[in-house]
């Protein structure tokens, strides 16, 4: 189990070094703004698919092979979250997709932890989780994306969930906010963003199961969420 403590000095670490790096990348974005007088870092480019990730979180991700059965905008740290409850075509499965966009061209990603509080979870068996989806067509059909999530056991009194955790960008996605922020600054290089998708998929298990034993079913549901975020509002 992991402790209250340990998330807080998690969460002020991850905090301390997403605020150095962003000042870096600030400073570098900004020298050539400095030289030739026009500060354009201070307005980021707009985000062209602004509109299709408003609508993702009112109306949920259409998921091949599975059904949704309930979706509903959730607000979850004072920010309104897709809430979207899927049931697998042919077999009993279910898991709910908790999908937060970026919905704002100076929008930040949420912290983990405004999620995981509002779960009231005590957290288990936690680890880093990787796995891969092809890119879409026109980006080769050979060209693989990577993401690297996280993976846990969350568990309260009335249920217990195996949860995969990560950003999702147009060509990859981490749980952690740093990559995204070195790939939304290269993208403004070139007049362009990186919008990001929150990811939270649970999946209900038994209470106090090993959550290693679902780990194939999440890695599913996280690869069939990248691949149709990546093919639709990225």
């Amino acid at each position: 189990m992991i402790s209250f403590s340990k998330f807080l000095k998690e969460r002020q670490f991850s905090q301390v070094v997403a605020l150095l790096l962003l000042l870096l990348l600030l400073v570098i974005g900004a020298t050539p703004g400095y030289l030739t007088g026009r500060w354009e870092w201070r307005e980021p480019p707009r985000i062209t698919s602004i509109k299709e990730l408003k609508h993702l979180r009112q109306k949920g991700l259409t998921l091949p092979g599975w059904q949704t059965i309930e979706q509903r905008q959730q607000e979850i740290g004072g920010r309104k979250w897709s809430y979207q409850v899927i049931h697998k075509q042919g077999d009993q499965t279910k898991a709910v997709v908790l999908l937060l966009p970026q919905t704002g061209s100076r929008d930040l990603p949420v912290e983990w932890t405004e999620i995981n509080s509002f779960w009231q979870w005590q957290v288990a068996q936690y680890r880093s989780a990787n796995f891969t989806v092809k890119q879409p067509q026109g980006a080769g059909s050979n060209t693989e994306t990577k993401v690297e999530a996280r993976f846990f056991r969350g568990s309260t009194n009335q249920q217990t969930f195996a949860v995969l955790q990560w950003y999702a960008w147009f060509n990859g996605g981490n749980s952690s906010p740093l990559p995204w922020f070195v790939v939304d600054q290269l993208a403004q290089w070139h007049k362009k963003r990186a919008p990001w998708v929150a990811v939270s998929v649970l999946i209900p298990m038994e209470p106090l199961g090993q959550v290693e034993k679902t780990w194939n079913e999440a890695k599913s549901v996280g690869q069939t969420v990248q691949t149709a975020l990546m093919t639709g509002p990225l």
